[in-house]
C-alpha cells in the first residue's frame, strides 16, 4: 500500500511491506527526509513528480530510507546529504544481506553530501542531531519554531523486542537523552509516522529501555548468562529472527546492555 496525506505541515508518505510493516518518507518546506525504499520506486518516482523539493536529508544510510536516492541523484538536480559516517555506505550498491534486499529492493550506489550541525530548507533551519544507537551514522532533524521533530529509526515503538546484531542499547539511551533536551511536540517517525505528543512518546520509550537495563543488569549480577536472561526477558521469538538468520533477535538486546557494564 502506497499512500501520502498531511499532518500538522509535513506531507507523510506511508510505504506497506507485508514482511516489516509501514516505513515513511516525510516532505516539508521543500525537503525530503528519506526516500523509502527501492521496492517502492516506481510510486515514488510517481510522488516526486507531483511535488516540489530542494534536497533530501536522509535519517541514515540503511536502505530502506535511502532506497530511491540513486534515482534522485541520476533524475533530479537536488543534493543529498547524510552523516558523515554514512558517505562510505552510501557509495556501496546493495551493502546489506539478502533477506533485506528481498524485503526492500535492490539500492544503488549513490554520491551524498556529509550533513553539517543544521540544514537549512526553504524557510527553515533545522538542528541536526546526532542520535546512535540504531545505526552509527543516524541523525534526527528538529526546527525549534516550530516545534517538529524528525526521529528517522530512534523511536519506531513504544518498547522494543528484538534489535540488529550491530545495534546498541547503550548509546540509543543516550540518543533519547539528548532528544529529550529539546522542547518537540509533532514527532515523525519513519516507522511510526506521525506522532502529536513526541516527547511524551520518546519519554516513555526511555524509561521503557531504563527499566530493561536494569533487569539485564540485575539478573547478570546474579550470575546468568546471556542466553539465560534472554530466555528470562524475552520468552517470544518473532519471525524476523528467523528470517533474518539471527540478525535481528532479541538477544541482541541483552548482549549490548553487558557489554556496556564491563
Amino acid at each position: 500500500m502506497f499512500q501520502a496525506y498531511v499532518r500538522d505541515g509535513v506531507t507523510c508518505v506511508e510505504m506497506t511491506v507485508p514482511e516489516m510493516g509501514k516505513v515513511f518518507a516525510f516532505l516539508v518546506d521543500g525537503m525530503l527526509v528519506d526516500t523509502g525504499p527501492q521496492r517502492y520506486e516506481s510510486d515514488l518516482v510517481s510522488f516526486y513528480g507531483s511535488v516540489s523539493f530542494d534536497l533530501v536529508a536522509l535519517t541514515h544510510s540503511h536502505e530502506d530510507h535511502s532506497g530511491t536516492a540513486p534515482w534522485i541523484q541520476d533524475n533530479l538536480d537536488v543534493p543529498i546529504y547524510v552523516h558523515p559516517k554514512g558517505i562510505d555506505v552510501c557509495a556501496q550498491a546493495v551493502p546489506y544481506p539478502k533477506y533485506r534486499q528481498d524485503t526492500w529492493g535492490l539500492r544503488k550506489e549513490f554520491k551524498v553530501l556529509p550533513m553539517k550541525d543544521t540544514i537549512t530548507s526553504r524557510n527553515k533551519e533545522w538542528n541536526v542531531i546526532y542520535t546512535p544507537g540504531h545505526a552509527n551514522d543516524h541523525n534526527c532533524l528538529f526546527n525549534d519554531e516550530t516545534g517538529t521533530m524528525f526521529s528517522g529509526d530512534l523511536f519506531v515503538s513504544p518498547k522494543t523486542k528484538v534489535i540488529m546484531r550491530n545495534e546498541s542499547i547503550p548509546e540509543r539511551l543516550d540518543s533519547l537523552r539528548s532528544l529529550l533536551t529539546y522542547d518537540f511536540g509533532s514527532m515523525f517517525c519513519c516507522h511510526a509516522g506521525y506522532i502529536e505528543d513526541g516527547k511524551v512518546a520518546i519519554g516513555r520509550k526511555l524509561e521503557y529501555l531504563e527499566n530493561l537495563y536494569g533487569e539485564v543488569k540485575n539478573l547478570h549480577e546474579e550470575g546468568l548468562g546471556i542466553e539465560e536472561i534472554d530466555e528470562k526477558l524475552f520468552r517470544k521469538k518473532y519471525p524476523i529472527t528467523f528470517v533474518s538468520e539471527g540478525e535481528w533477535d532479541s538477544v541482541h538486546i541483552v548482549s549490548s546492555i553487558i557489554s556496556d557494564l564491563k
